[in-house]
């Protein structure tokens, strides 16, 4: 007998009138396809040459419908939900300049935010307040951005002094109030307030100096990073005055830092210290530091380190570090570096100007290179000046063709490994192999 066509039998009562495994569309489901969405918009330079022409207006008019449509969504229900429409106006402000279009909605986004901080759990905290950080890197140095941290500012304190909240949520609401007061530069008390608060959570770090070397788990070291870094940043716009009187509170210190189990802890010290020596040659010319060297001899060692017990990736990247903060320490030197975007380029040639680098970059992420090129405020800070503007002809021009570009970067692997194969053979990183 003929076997019985199962398949198409299933198939037609599934096309009938019975759906029962088909589940309706809700909000959360359209949230998270709007996002995939956005997420895909990026540089309108990283578009090949080979495609086709596109409606400009068309599309930036879709753009924003979406990015409404994520801003009705920041009051959804579902935690779920709220925190992929927060993640996908993140995407959009990294990927894109929307100063007028946050302009006229910087309210409502201002109280969204706020509320997610105020009444949503680790995930979506965050995430608010990466979204503030951008919102404000956006707005520049106005009365907005100022308006934005007066809203903001006690909220984000208030989760950053509370120690039942996750330490996820506190590290950003750190970062995040760091940032948004360098930006509003104006405010000098805002300032000094909120170095003060950042101050009382790192400094319990030093609190187990006079008992050992190493810093007790329990003092949350991923929080103390993000609330050192963020201090750091600040201590670069403060007068000469107050620089001076943190130098002398806090010079002294930081060194025990350097013992941390954490190596992002200590890279992190060690970096601050580079930067507070800077500053310190930069207001006294005839600056003495009384440990200098003991100081030296615990950033060589950590220049060196060789212990087995520590992973190979973490010793590579200390080393590396440490040895351009002795170089700092010892001789006031840095090893420039040049940031290429579009057809300009940054040097990079102190301490202050890499922290400064350093924490913008990790708030915008692959967005870095966009912003540098047509954020005015990130170009005053880096004193960039205006934007350049180049016609579509121009831009054409620079392309290098796809074919150029594989062998330019054949040629660069064929010598990198030349050059690898020569250090591995005279075996010059002696370290590796402790």
């Amino acid at each position: 007998m003929p076997k019985s066509k199962k398949r198409g039998s299933n198939h037609q009562r599934g096309a009938g009138g019975q759906h029962r495994n088909v589940q309706p569309f809700s909000d959360e489901d359209a949230s998270i396809e709007t996002m995939s969405h956005c997420s895909g918009f990026s540089d309108p330079a990283s578009f090949t040459e080979e495609g086709p022409e596109v409606d400009e207006e068309a599309t930036q008019e879709d753009f924003e419908y979406k990015l409404k449509g994520f801003i009705d969504l920041t009051l959804d229900k579902s935690a779920k939900t709220r925190q992929a429409a927060l993640e996908g106006l993140k995407n959009a402000l990294t990927s894109k300049i929307l100063y007028e279009f946050i302009l006229e909605r910087r309210m409502t986004l201002t109280d969204s935010i706020e509320r997610c901080i105020k009444k949503g759990k680790s995930d979506e905290q965050s995430a608010a307040a990466r979204l503030a950080c951008l919102l404000c890197v956006q707005l520049g140095s106005g009365i907005e951005s100022e308006e934005i941290l007066k809203t903001l500012g006690p909220v984000l304190k208030k989760i950053i002094c509370d120690g039942t909240a996750s330490i996820q949520a506190r590290q950003a609401c750190a970062t995040c109030l760091g940032v948004c007061c360098f930006i509003v530069t104006d405010d000098i008390t805002e300032l000094y307030s909120t170095m003060e608060c950042l101050e009382n959570i790192f400094t319990k770090s030093y609190q187990r100096e006079t008992d050992t070397n190493d810093i007790s788990s329990t003092h949350n070291p991923v929080l103390h990073i993000s609330a050192l870094l963020a201090w750091t940043l600040l201590l670069t716009i403060c007068p000469v005055s107050e620089v001076k009187k943190k130098l002398e509170m806090h010079l002294h210190k930081l060194p025990n830092l350097l013992s941390c189990d954490d190596v992002n802890m200590r890279i992190a010290a060690g970096e601050t210290l580079a930067l507070l020596f800077e500053l310190a040659r930069e207001t006294e010319a005839d600056f003495f530091y009384e440990d200098m060297e003991l100081l030296t001899q615990k950033l060589r060692a950590l220049a060196t380190d060789g212990n087995k017990h520590r992973a190979k990736v973490d010793k590579r990247k200390q080393r590396s570090v440490f040895r351009d903060v002795l170089r700092a320490v010892e001789e006031r030197d840095f090893p420039t570096e040049t940031v290429k975007f579009g057809p300009e380029r940054m040097y990079i040639d102190c301490w202050v100007k890499k922290q400064t680098y350093d924490t913008f970059k990790e708030i915008l992420g692959s967005g870095m290179q966009y912003h540098l090129q047509s954020n005015e405020f990130l170009r005053n800070v880096f004193e960039l000046g205006p934007p350049v503007m180049l016609d579509a002809a121009t831009l054409k021009t620079m392309k290098i063709p796809r074919f150029e570009r594989h062998l330019y970067n054949s040629a660069a692997f064929k010598a990198r490994t030349k050059a690898r194969s020569k250090c591995r053979d005279k075996r010059t990183d002696v370290g590796e192999f402790f």
